[in-house]
């Protein structure tokens, strides 16, 4: 071959996609939908596999939270000593949240049968109601009539039930958590030898651990806030069980967005069935100035802060996770895009022009436009 030949190629890479001369392998649009239908298929497999994949990820998210313990603990303690403590102050913090829910929801059951007879005047009244603004007698009738209270009782067993199906899976996370804080000892030190080689991936899994921690002391300051200023006024309007229900409302202040309204429903109906609909009225308006200015103002404005995340996709997560993980995912949407983040965002430099699009914050369009490497 002459050497001669191709010398108006001089100076140009000979494996660079960027000359026009080389056609791309294939189009970007094949290059898209082939990303797309691998997608899916991954998002299938996790959400067949999501009764293994969702306790996993839950031991994984309370491995993290413990890890600052154990590091504290490691500078004072033998190392058997420091995984003890720490083994047993989460298994504490899961049996006390678990025995939180099942009361909760075993006392709301055994309220309710205590209201039937007030239930179905309750109905009436709101049949009356219905009338006087035009609805048909026989249609009104055709309700009330077909509303049996005991459904509502037996909805609530339901969700006593599925309650008791997630405690189930609590041995394999509690197996996962005593492994997981085992290896905790030493994964640290691998993950700094590993930063020597692959440091843009170890930064993010740092990122995502510290995000999640951060995550989590957001959630539990502003949930103990949310807890206090409901129980006090549930006790001032005298609705059953006030300390209760704002123990529930600070555990379901952990699901973004939309806890509140699971914590709002067993206040609501007591209110309702004790003392009207005028006090229901009042509870609704009071949980929901409450903690819609809370949680869904103030606290996100601080979570976004932290973690880089917009309002929209917080909510966005919620949905995705809560279907494909089911209950466990309503309570780990934000780690688990915080995971995905770090894995397909953060860890690819490439990628960057993605962070001010998902955190919505117009100071990260100046870190994305900066060289690889400027100050």
């Amino acid at each position: 071959m002459d050497p001669l030949a191709g010398s108006d190629n001089e100076g140009r890479n000979p494996m660079s996609t960027n000359d026009a001369s080389t056609p791309p392998l294939l189009p970007r649009p094949v290059l898209v939908m082939g990303g797309l239908a691998a997608t899916v298929i991954v998002v299938a497999g996790i959400k067949a596999a999501h009764g293994i994949i969702g306790p996993a990820l839950m031991a994984l998210v309370l491995t993290i939270m413990a890890h600052p313990l154990r590091r504290w603990l490691d500078r004072r303690l033998p190392t058997w000593a420091a995984t003890l403590v720490c083994i047993v102050v989460v298994y504490l913090g899961m049996a006390a949240l678990v025995v939180a829910m099942v009361v909760s929801t075993a006392r709301f059951a055994t309220l309710l049968p205590a209201y039937q007879d007030a239930l179905t005047e309750r109905l009436q009244d709101l049949a009356d109601w219905a009338e006087r603004f035009g609805v048909g007698q026989e249609e009104i009738q055709h309700v009330v009539s077909s509303f049996d209270p005991n459904r509502l009782i037996g909805l609530i067993e339901s969700i006593l039930s599925g309650a008791a199906s997630v405690a189930s899976n609590l041995a394999f996370i509690l197996a996962l958590v005593l492994f997981m804080t085992m290896d905790g000892g030493t994964f640290p030190r691998l993950l700094g030898s590993a930063a020597r080689v692959r440091p843009a991936i170890v930064g993010a899994i740092d990122d995502f651990t510290i995000g999640t921690r951060r995550y989590f002391a957001v959630s539990t300051v502003f949930g103990l806030i949310v807890a206090v200023l409901d129980t006090v006024a549930l006790a001032i309007l005298d609705v059953p069980a006030p300390v209760l229900w704002g123990l529930l409302a600070f555990i379901t202040n952990y699901i973004p967005n939309i806890g509140f309204v699971i914590g709002l429903i067993p206040p609501a109906v007591l209110a309702l069935l004790d003392g009207g609909l005028g006090m229901m009225i009042t509870v609704v308006v009071i949980y929901c100035l409450l903690n819609v200015v809370i949680q869904t103002v103030i606290q996100p404005k601080f979570v976004g802060d932290a973690l880089g995340l917009s309002t929209t996709l917080t909510f966005v997560s919620l949905v995705f996770w809560s279907w494909v993980i089911g209950p466990l995912g309503a309570l780990l949407a934000i780690p688990l895009t915080l995971l995905a983040k770090a894995v397909f965002i953060d860890a690819d430099p490439d990628a960057r022009w993605l962070r001010p699009l998902i955190s919505n914050k117009e100071d990260e369009i100046e870190q994305v436009g900066q060289p690889e490497g400027a100050a």
